[in-house]
């Protein structure tokens, strides 16, 4: 019988089988010519059909096919019924494709059209001309401007794509609570880190957002050998530079933001929390491990200075007082009241009528800090607190400190002091005494100033829970360290070349 030359009729119906190889253009209900085959079950073989037919990751479903004519004959098993379709043969793969050249070879599966010599379909559309023209023109070579239209395209969705990328990451950061987010805007890093502003003097703490990153550059290298606080707060890991664990989902210049909202804005653990997108239990940790790396840090750097250093940047306000090494002043914070009577009787403060955390500061007469205490319970007095503090060690016969008139401390220092006059036997003070206590005074009042500085961050502005007794010292200290990182010099005047 000669043979008969098969059309492969084609119409997309949505009962019809996902044939998924590209640029084939046969359809399973009008072309029962045609087998149709699903994917195989084997993993491999599957993989082999998956890169023989050009496609990665796309869905494969119970619908999906490929159909006869990309399979050799030898790969086809007749049917054994006239009604039957054709199957394959087990491991064969699709490798006849309209990419490589291959001519239709007669479908080995005749089917009904066999049965159905006469047949003609009258209602059904024809075949185009250019999808006809498609199937078969195997070897035609595309035109040279086709060619440099198809770059030129793929040249623009390749500029689209990276716009589009682009922009997600900007939407990403804009969405999240960290650093990088406020990048443009000064004024909510002046905010997040503390900022106040006073015709006389200023507490700033990082005024822009390039401050804010000279201060992480100084820091950076060191936080490659952090040691991190644990679930369990005693055991540590050592974390890796630019790498964070499973336990911080954050990158470390936004845990040291998140610290430094922390301290300075003073926002409890769960509102960080929700800011940031992360476990409470693991803002308590960030808090923690970075309060013990600042505190090794900024403590290692030595903060006590020389008498020719302190001379060198001498004010002239201190004329009269020349040999002043250090202004020294006391301050107490707030905190939770104990439940235990004995440890209220420890931390209660008798001037401030609360219970407190008492520390000793110390400053240059040109506004730096100098000298940083342990904090101490309320209850103890100014002399004990002055002793135990360890700055006596430091004074030597030719300097002399700054006091205030209630620490009488002249038995315990090495060196001259000077304190405001105050009444004993007389009932008033002379005209010298005046003069010397109002100069005094006017000097004494900037120790002051730079303990507000310190208490500008908002953490020590109230109340501080007992929760976080045992890294307090380290907190306190930070804060008191940063002040000469982040701030301007005490008084305008004051400033140095």
């Amino acid at each position: 019988m000669a043979s008969r030359k098969f059309k492969y009729q084609q119409r997309e119906d949505s009962s019809s089988t996902d044939h998924c190889v590209p640029l084939c253009v046969a359809f399973s209900k009008f072309n029962s010519v045609l087998s149709f085959h699903t994917f195989p079950v084997d993993e491999e073989t599957r993989r082999k059909w998956i890169h023989s037919i050009r496609r990665e990751r796309f869905n494969i479903t119970s619908h999906t096919r490929v159909c006869s004519r990309h399979f050799i004959s030898d790969d086809l098993i007749e049917p054994s019924t006239p009604k039957g379709r054709c199957l394959l043969r087990k491991g064969a793969v699709p490798t006849l494709f309209q990419w490589n050249g291959y001519s239709v070879a007669e479908p080995r599966c005749t089917g009904v059209w066999q049965r159905r010599e006469d047949y003609t379909p009258v209602d059904e559309d024809p075949v185009p001309m250019d999808a006809q023209h498609l199937e078969h023109e195997y070897c035609s070579v595309p035109e040279p401007a086709a060619v440099d239209n198809a770059l030129n395209q793929t040249e623009d969705l390749r500029k689209e794509v990276d716009r589009l990328r682009r922009q997600v990451e900007e939407l990403s950061v804009s969405q999240r609570f960290c650093l990088g987010r406020f990048a443009a805007a000064d004024d909510d890093v002046r905010f997040y880190t503390r900022y106040d502003l006073n015709p006389i003097y200023i507490y700033i703490c990082f005024l822009t957002y390039s401050h804010l990153m000279a201060f992480w550059k100084l820091i950076e290298p060191a936080s490659h050998n952090m040691i991190r606080v644990s679930r369990a707060r005693a055991a540590t890991t050592r974390s890796e530079a630019g790498t964070t664990g499973s336990a911080w989902s954050l990158q470390p210049i936004d845990e040291f933001f998140l610290f430094m909202v922390h301290l300075s804005v003073g926002l409890t653990q769960r509102d960080l929390a929700h800011r940031f997108n992360i476990h409470q239990s693991t803002v308590s940790r960030i808090i923690t491990t970075w309060a013990n790396f600042l505190y090794t840090v900024l403590g290692s750097v030595r903060i006590w200075m020389s008498e020719e250093e302190v001379k060198a940047h001498l004010p002239t306000e201190f004329q009269d007082y020349p040999d002043t090494q250090v202004v020294i002043d006391c301050t107490e914070l707030h905190c939770q009241t104990p439940s235990s009577l004995l440890l209220q009787s420890e931390v209660f403060s008798t001037y401030k009528s609360h219970c407190t955390f008492k520390g000793l500061i110390g400053m240059a007469p040109h506004g730096a800090i100098t000298f940083v205490s342990s904090l101490y319970a309320g209850s103890v007095s100014d002399k004990e607190l002055f002793k135990q503090s360890g700055i006596v060690s430091l004074l030597k016969p030719g300097m002399a400190i700054m006091v205030y008139k209630g620490f009488l401390v002249d038995d315990c220092v090495p060196c001259k002091v000077y304190r405001p006059a105050y009444l004993s036997k007389w009932e008033q003070m002379s005209a010298d005494e005046v003069r010397e206590t109002q100069s005094i005074a006017r000097l004494r009042v900037h120790v002051e100033r730079l303990i507000r500085r310190v208490k500008q961050h908002k953490l020590f502005d109230t109340v501080i829970p007992l929760s976080i007794t045992g890294s307090i010292n380290q907190l306190y200290t930070v804060s008191c360290l940063l002040v000469n990182y982040q701030n301007g010099p005490l008084v305008k005047a004051w400033a140095k070349d």
